[in-house]
C-alpha cells in the first residue's frame, strides 16, 4: 500500500471518529437541551398553577368576606379574579401538553370553578337585593341555607384543592424524572466525549507512530547506505514494499551498484595505466641510456680525433638526455596526482621546510622562514608543493642577493603560505601560462627546466581543496600563494 494510501487512510479513521464524537455529542445535547427546556417550561408551569389556585382561594375568600359583613369591598378582590382567572388557565393550557394527563385536570378546575361562579354569583345578587331592600333578606337567607345545608362551597374547594394537589404532584413527579435524565444525559455526555477525545488521541498517536516509524527506518536505511556508498562501500537495501518510497531506494541501489562497476571499472583502469606508465618509462628510458652509453663510448674512443666543436656537441647530448628524462619523470609525477592515498600525519611545517632548504637552496642565499603552524595533513603531498617552489625560487634567483621567504598567515579553515623570491619575476601576461603544462620561462639553452613542476604543483594543491596564484612582475621578484586545508586532529 502507498504511503498516501496509509495516511489518507489514517486521516479518514480520525476524521470518522471526530464525526462519531460530534453525532453522539450532538444527539445527547439535544437530550440535555429537551430536559433543559422542559425544567425551565415546568417552573412556568408550576408558578401558573399556584397564581391560578391563589386567585381561586382568594375569591373564595372574597365571597365569604361579602356574605359576612356586607361590605362590597371585599367584592374588588373577587371581581378581580373573574378576569385573571380565565387568562391563568388558558396560559396553563399553552404551557402543558395538549395529550397530557394535566389537561384533563386543569379542564376538571375550570369546570368546578364555573359552576362554583353560577352559585357564588346567585347568592352575590340575592345578598345585595337584601341589603338595598331588608324585606328580601328571606330570599337571601332560603338561598344561604340550601347551599350551607349542601355544603356546596366546602365541596368545590375541596374538589379543586385536590385537583391541584394531583396537577403539582404530577409535575414535581416530572420534574424529578427529568432532573435526573438531565444529570443522566449531561454525565454520559462528558464521559462520550472523554471517551472519543481518548480514542481520537490514542488512534491517532497509534497511526503516527506507526506511519512516522516506518518511514523514519526506511528513510534510515538509505541514508546508511548513502554513508556507506560515500565510504566506498556499495552495498544496497533490501526494500520490499511497494510505496513512494520504493523508488528512491531503488534507485539507491542501482546507483550503488553502477558506482561499484564504475569503480571496478576505473581501479582496472589505473592498473591498466599504471602499468603502461611504467611501461613507458622503462622503454623510454632504456634508448637514453643507451644514447648516453653510445655518446660516452665515442668520446673514449676517438678522445684524441674530437674537434673543440664536436665535444661541444657531444656535450650537449647528455643535457638533453637528462631534460628528456627529467621530462618523463615529471609526467609521470603528474599522472600520480589524485591516484594514490597517502597517510595523514602530523606535520610540523618550519621543520619540513627548513629540512627542504637545507637540501634545495644554495647556502649563499639569505633564506628566511616566518611562523609556520602544525598541520595533521598528507605530508608527502605537502613536500612536494614546497620542494617544487623551493626549487623554483632557486632557478630564477641571483645567487648573489637572492632572498628567498616563506611565511604563513591563517584564514577561515585555512592556511595561506607564501613563498617568495627577489628573482627574475615573471610579466602578468605569463601568471596564468607558468602554471600549465610544459611552460617555462627559460630558454633550453639556459638552466634546463622541464615546465611540469608548477603544474603539478597546482595540481596538488587543486585536489586538497585549495588555491595558488602569483603575485609579481618583471625584474621585481615573485611571491606564490597558496592555501592548504587546517585538517585539524
Amino acid at each position: 500500500m502507498k504511503l498516501a494510501t496509509q495516511i489518507s487512510l489514517g486521516f479518514f479513521i480520525a476524521i470518522s471518529i471526530d464525526l462519531v464524537d460530534s453525532y453522539v455529542n450532538y444527539s445527547l445535547t439535544q437530550k440535555v437541551n429537551t430536559n433543559t427546556d422542559f425544567l425551565t417550561n415546568s417552573e412556568v408551569v408550576i408558578r401558573t398553577s399556584s397564581n391560578l389556585n391563589r386567585d381561586l382561594v382568594d375569591m373564595q375568600n372574597a365571597l365569604r368576606g361579602y356574605l359576612l359583613s356586607g361590605d362590597r369591598r371585599f367584592l374588588i378582590r373577587y371581581d378581580s379574579g373573574l378576569s385573571t382567572i380565565p387568562e391563568l388557565i388558558k396560559q396553563e393550557r399553552l404551557l402543558i401538553e395538549p395529550s397530557s394527563l394535566q389537561i384533563s385536570r386543569l379542564d376538571s378546575i375550570s369546570m368546578i370553578h364555573n359552576i362554583w361562579l353560577g352559585y357564588a354569583n346567585q347568592i352575590i345578587d340575592a345578598k345585595s337585593k337584601a341589603i338595598a331592600d331588608p324585606a328580601l333578606n328571606w330570599r337571601y337567607e332560603k338561598l344561604f341555607k340550601s347551599q350551607f345545608t349542601l355544603n356546596a362551597g366546602k365541596n368545590y374547594n375541596e374538589r379543586i384543592a385536590a385537583i391541584f394537589r394531583s396537577f403539582d404532584q404530577h409535575e414535581y413527579d416530572n420534574r424529578q424524572k427529568r432532573r435526573a435524565a438531565l444529570a443522566a444525559s449531561i454525565k454520559a455526555t462528558d464521559r462520550f466525549s472523554l471517551f472519543f477525545s481518548l480514542l481520537l488521541v490514542i488512534v491517532g498517536s497509534a497511526l503516527a507512530f506507526y506511519l512516522v516509524r516506518k518511514i523514519a527506518r526506511r528513510i534510515d536505511s538509505m541514508v546508511k547506505l548513502a554513508e556507506k556508498i560515500s565510504t566506498g562501500d556499495f552495498a544496497t537495501v533490501n526494500d520490499d514494499q511497494t510505496d513512494e518510497l520504493t523508488s528512491l531506494s531503488h534507485s539507491l541501489n542501482l546507483m550503488s551498484q553502477k558506482l561499484s562497476w564504475n569503480i571496478d571499472e576505473l581501479e582496472k583502469r589505473n592498473d591498466e595505466l599504471n602499468q603502461f606508465a611504467y611501461v613507458v618509462s622503462h622503454d623510454l628510458k632504456a634508448p637514453i641510456r643507451g644514447i648516453s652509453n653510445v655518446v660516452q663510448w665515442i668520446k673514449e674512443d676517438i678522445q684524441d680525433e674530437i674537434s673543440p666543436a664536436m665535444e661541444k656537441y657531444l656535450d650537449i647530448i647528455p643535457e638533453r638526455l637528462k631534460r628528456m628524462a627529467d621530462l618523463i619523470n615529471g609526467l609521470l609525477d603528474y599522472a600520480r596526482i589524485g591516484r594514490s592515498k597517502f597517510p595523514k600525519e602530523e606535520v610540523d611545517v618550519s621543520v619540513l621546510v627548513k629540512e627542504l632548504a637545507d637540501v634545495i637552496v644554495p647556502k649563499e642565499y639569505y633564506f628566511t622562514i616566518g611562523d609556520l603552524p602544525v598541520l595533521f595533513t598528507e605530508k608527502i603531498l605537502l613536500e612536494q608543493v614546497f620542494s617544487n617552489l623551493l626549487s623554483n625560487a632557486v632557478k630564477y634567483t641571483s645567487t648573489d642577493d637572492g632572498h628567498i621567504r616563506v611565511s604563513c598567515t591563517e584564514q577561515a579553515g585555512v592556511y595561506e603560505f607564501e613563498v617568495s623570491d627577489n628573482g627574475i619575476g615573471i610579466e602578468e601576461q605569463y601568471h596564468g601560462k607558468i602554471f600549465e603544462m610544459f611552460q617555462t620561462l627559460r630558454e633550453k639553452h639556459d638552466e634546463e627546466s622541464t615546465g611540469i613542476g608548477l603544474a603539478i604543483v597546482k595540481k596538488i594543491i587543486d585536489e586538497n581543496g585549495g588555491t595558488i596564484r602569483v603575485l609579481s612582475s618583471l625584474d621585481k621578484g615573485a611571491k606564490f600563494l597558496f592555501t592548504w586545508p587546517k585538517n585539524e586532529t
